[in-house]
């Protein structure tokens, strides 16, 4: 083919050309982002997470979570996320970064976890901890258990503080320390602060905000 060498660097720039745009693109303008700076709360969103909630994400990603959950609600009008009780705006770019490693998901075998601790916190209160032990180690007709995420041994002494209420009698079952740093993150996980950019866009707010 005469033209094989044109061809061939001609294909190669395209998709140099297009590799470039896409994630360098998105690198510059989403790579550099900052906490939100609030000057009437005085601090910054998101807050950065800590203690063993910080470690909770790497036993969230180890377990393959993302596998059946999301965490991404989406704007109205391409889902009903709002609606199910997922979050109270869309999640943006900033939301994500003091994430390591995002875990956007890939299924919704199960509800979106964007903000599964507030709602858990809102529905059990000082309980939530315990409700999210007890659903991981019994699991349910859905989710499979994750008995291995505990300890089952005899009480010896004085039973301890951290066994689950359900334990049999003379026995414990007490949540390991990769139980306790994912159930940390999932309670940590709760995007309530409403960014300028998570607004939906209008006409009328496009218009305002050209006026200051």
């Amino acid at each position: 083919m005469k033209n094989g060498p044109v061809f061939f660097f001609g294909l190669l720039a395209a998709v140099g050309i297009s590799w470039g745009g896409i994630v360098l693109g998105s690198h510059y303008q989403l790579g550099s982002l900052a906490p939100y700076y609030d000057d009437t709360q005085g601090n910054a969103f998101p807050l950065r997470p800590q203690g063993v909630a910080s470690r909770g994400q790497l036993v969230y990603a180890d377990l393959g979570c993302a596998s059946c959950h999301t965490q991404q609600v989406r704007r109205p009008g391409f889902g009903a996320d709002q609606a199910r009780g997922w979050g109270e705006r869309q999640s943006v770019a900033r939301d994500y970064i003091f994430q390591a490693k995002p875990q956007l998901g890939v299924a919704r075998l199960g509800p979106d976890l964007m903000n599964y601790g507030g709602r858990i916190e809102k529905e059990k209160g000082p309980a939530a901890a315990d409700a999210i032990y007890q659903f991981l180690y019994a699991g349910s007709a859905a989710h499979p258990a994750y008995k291995f995420l505990f300890d089952d041994k005899a009480i010896d002494g004085q039973r301890s503080t951290k066994a689950l209420a359900a334990s049999p009698a003379g026995r414990q079952i007490v949540p390991s320390e990769r139980a306790q740093t994912l159930v940390a993150y999932l309670l940590n996980s709760n995007t309530t602060y409403d960014y300028p950019e998570a607004r939906p866009f209008t006409v009328a707010a496009k218009k305002e905000e050209a006026k200051k």
